[in-house]
């Protein structure tokens, strides 16, 4: 059972993430939802497509202009506050690394801290703790925040993933975050090169087998725009393949930029492997 916010889910049950980027400069969507006005239409619209949780980030993933703690706490924490009064409801995570940004969004009403660099900040887990808010425990293969892997090289690298976000998921536990809360993540393309990220998605078995929830970010990386040759805005069928086989191997949270698409998929793959019903039975019975 994984229990976010105010929702609990089943172990089968697949759980999609909204991506809601508070940035002018995101790699995806270039400042789309920066401005309040079009960021709320854009949350309005991933909830009704099926979306249990909105994650709300104020500094892109890559190298950039410098963001202070102070300018990624004005770009999320109202907005953490408005979603939270219109959507009670919905589970409300951010991407952060920085424990005094964790804090502000928590005291707004945030349900989930994702910390999509590795533990980088040991205090984000302790404020999680402090919150009672979940937390997300991603592989980052020790790199510092918004910077490119360099050469980056692994004995094994599903080795060092189970190594390093179990030991997070662990060390979350002992300070008090609760243990239906954490999730682990392989953090693709974060440390790795494509052929770790394809490796980690093929082994992604041995990230479920822990007996952790497995969150996947995979939606239009990099990884798969190199093994298909595709730009940016050309890697929507890639990642629902990824999708797809994440599925099939057991990963239960999807952070995402399409959401009805990525719910369809993950429908599909449920009914495959006979956890869902067919949504409507004719055929074959008139």
């Amino acid at each position: 059972m994984l229990r976010l916010g105010r929702r609990e889910f089943d172990a089968h049950e697949p759980v999609i993430m909204a991506i809601v980027n508070r940035t002018p400069d995101s790699f995806y969507d270039q400042g789309a939802t920066f401005r309040d006005e079009p960021a709320l239409s854009r949350v309005e619209q991933a909830v009704a497509e099926g979306a249990a949780i909105i994650d709300i980030g104020g500094v892109k993933a890559g190298p950039g202009e410098e963001v202070s703690a102070e300018e990624e706490a004005r770009r999320t924490v109202g907005f953490v506050a408005e979603v939270r009064r219109r959507h009670p409801d919905v589970v409300i995570s951010v991407d952060t690394w920085r424990h005094d940004v964790g804090e502000a969004v928590c005291e707004a009403g945030a349900d989930v801290l994702n910390d999509a660099w590795g533990g980088v900040d040991p205090g984000l887990a302790e404020v999680a703790a402090r919150y009672g808010a979940g937390l997300v425990c991603t592989h980052a293969g020790g790199a510092e925040p918004r910077t490119r892997p360099h050469r980056v090289a692994y004995d094994d690298v599903m080795a060092d993933i189970l190594r390093v976000t179990v030991s997070l998921a662990e060390r979350a536990v002992e300070l008090g975050v609760r243990r239906d809360g954490i999730m682990i993540d392989p953090g693709h393309d974060f440390g790795k090169n494509t052929r770790h990220s394809l490796e980690a998605t093929r082994r992604l078995g041995e990230m479920t087998a822990t007996g952790w929830p497995v969150l996947v970010s995979l939606s239009n990386k990099d990884f798969v725009g190199e093994t298909l040759d595709k730009p940016v805005k050309e890697r929507v069928l890639g990642t629902l393949a990824t999708t797809a086989v994440s599925a099939w191997l057991g990963a239960q949270v999807y952070r995402v930029h399409e959401v009805a698409e990525t719910k369809q998929v993950l429908d599909m793959v449920a009914s495959i492997a006979g956890h869902r019903p067919p949504a409507v039975a004719r055929r074959g019975l008139a």
